[in-house]
């Protein structure tokens, strides 16, 4: 096999810096297609998958022509396309359901909201800074030996770090034209509390009933001292989050039925069981609004690290915003004649942190090609088709086909290079099927389905492609 050295500006996994990084690209090859290499790998080292998702367009630095900004990030054409793949199925597994409304809330909110739910007070992370290469650190992440013997963990020096401070991670920034303290606003650190104070217009105006729950995607912001591990940890990034509002005393059973749907949602696009996990929260961790807490972790190639959070948050939210805007939010239900302030359990997951869990998860390599193995579901492409030569009847065959399985799929087409170098591509950004044109196809309308993840193939009638493939997809086996 001939392979080639390409290099690329990559990004530090755990600092976020831009440098060039020099790897092996698999899918420009001239290797047989059938054949395997060796025993499937999976990803072993972060820079691996920075440095793909920048050649293929998943990922690319922010404000990369300016030497970019730290733990900011760009989505590609394809990055963008995974990304709505997992906004939509999480949207749907929420709202195709008779008990769970949406909403779309504003960044901005009243400071007082930020008051109420603890965040202007008690939404701080200890930092310490090196005196001597003015590294900053989260006192409460940094290995505690260290931190007794007073050593920087970046420069080693002994007897230069600063005592720990607390520092507020909300961006701060002002409303209409003078700067002072009464036009004060935050950029929102979470979903969450757009959803609370909205809970009695959602559930007049949806006519809902307890229990049920509001969902919602969408932007918040952290100043976060430490970012890093790719798009793991960043300053601007998109949560997914649903609130359920249950009667006191239903709380916990709740809470357990969100646990099983909530991983099982993880489960069913394809994330492997052995890479996931759940970690309780113990009382040293619990946070102080939390009646119980647990995580689903996935472990990546830095260690099992949160992928999402089921909580139950008791009745602290709803009763600290009536306490601060003066507003009744009891709720009144009708058959027991009686008022109370519903519990809330909550599912909160990172869309950036779940695309970085669908990206590790998806990586193989075998020594001879590089492949992405995606469920179908979140593929950004369902199929590739790929004329077998540029040849003038072959190519009006194959954007027929194209132009058909548009009307229903998400699929693109390729025509650059031999079909190995074809297919080894769309591997590498994990479309699962790979459909030729050739000269059979013009005399019996049959068509190559090669499948990703086997390189197996087969003849099928093309004016059945499109309902083979949906029928492929529906029951495709993870």
């Amino acid at each position: 096999m001939n392979t080639y050295q390409k290099s690329c500006l990559c990004v530090d996994a755990d600092l976020g810096f831009c440098y060039t990084l020099s790897t092996k690209l698999m899918s420009d090859t001239n290797a047989p297609v059938e054949k395997v290499a060796g025993p499937v790998q999976d990803l072993k080292d972060m820079n691996v998958l920075v440095s793909l998702c920048k050649q293929r367009g998943f990922v690319f630095p922010s404000s990369e022509v300016y030497g970019g900004i730290n733990a900011c990030w760009d989505y590609g054409p394809l990055g963008i396309e995974l990304k709505r793949n997992i906004k939509e199925l999480w949207w749907r597994s929420m709202t195709d359901r008779e008990d769970v409304e949406g909403i779309d809330a504003a960044i901005l909110m009243h400071p007082r909201v930020w008051e109420a739910s603890g965040h202007v007070a008690g939404f701080s992370d200890p930092m310490v800074d090196c005196k001597n290469c003015k590294a900053r650190f989260r006192a409460d992440k940094m290995d505690a030996d260290k931190l007794a013997a007073n050593e920087c963990p970046s420069c080693g020096k002994k007897g230069t770090l600063t005592e720990p401070r607390q520092f507020n991670l909300m961006f701060k920034t002002h409303m209409g034209p003078v700067e002072d303290t009464a036009n004060v606003v935050y950029l929102r650190p979470e979903t969450a509390q757009g959803i609370y104070v909205n809970f009695l217009n959602v559930q007049q105006s949806a006519r809902q009933k307890i229990p049920f729950g509001i969902a919602q995607i969408g932007k918040a912001f952290r100043n976060e001292i430490t970012p890093g591990n790719f798009i793991f940890r960043t300053r601007e990034f998109e949560q997914m989050e649903m609130q359920y509002f249950v009667k006191p005393g239903s709380d916990m059973e709740w809470f357990e039925k969100w646990k099983a749907e909530r991983i099982q949602w993880h489960l069913d696009n394809g994330i492997r069981k052995e890479k996931l996990r759940f970690h309780q929260h113990g009382d040293g961790e619990l946070a102080h609004y939390a009646k119980a807490a647990f995580d689903i972790e996935y472990e990546f190639p830095f260690g099992w690290q949160e992928l999402e959070g089921i909580h139950n948050r008791s009745d602290f939210d709803l009763g600290r915003h009536q306490e601060f805007s003066g507003k009744n939010l009891q709720y009144f239900d009708e058959a027991a004649k009686e008022k109370y302030i519903p519990y809330i359990v909550e599912t909160s997951a990172g869309c950036d942190r779940t695309l970085l869990v669908a990206l590790a998860d998806a990586y193989r390599f075998d020594g001879d090609r590089t492949w992405m193995q995606f469920h179908p579901n979140l593929s950004p492409y369902k199929a590739a088709i790929f004329p077998l030569m540029k040849k003038p009847e072959l190519t009006e065959y194959s954007d027929r086909v194209l132009a058909d399985l548009k009307k229903t799929l998400r699929v693109t087409s390729d025509e650059a290079g031999s079909i190995g170098k074809r297919y080894r591509r769309q591997d590498e950004i994990g479309t699962p099927f790979g459909v030729t044109i050739d000269y059979d196809t013009i005399t019996n309308h049959t068509v190559t389905l090669r499948h990703r993840d086997t390189m197996a193939q087969e003849r099928v009638p093309a004016e059945k492609l499109g309902e083979i493939l949906r029928e492929k997809i529906a029951h495709w086996k993870v």
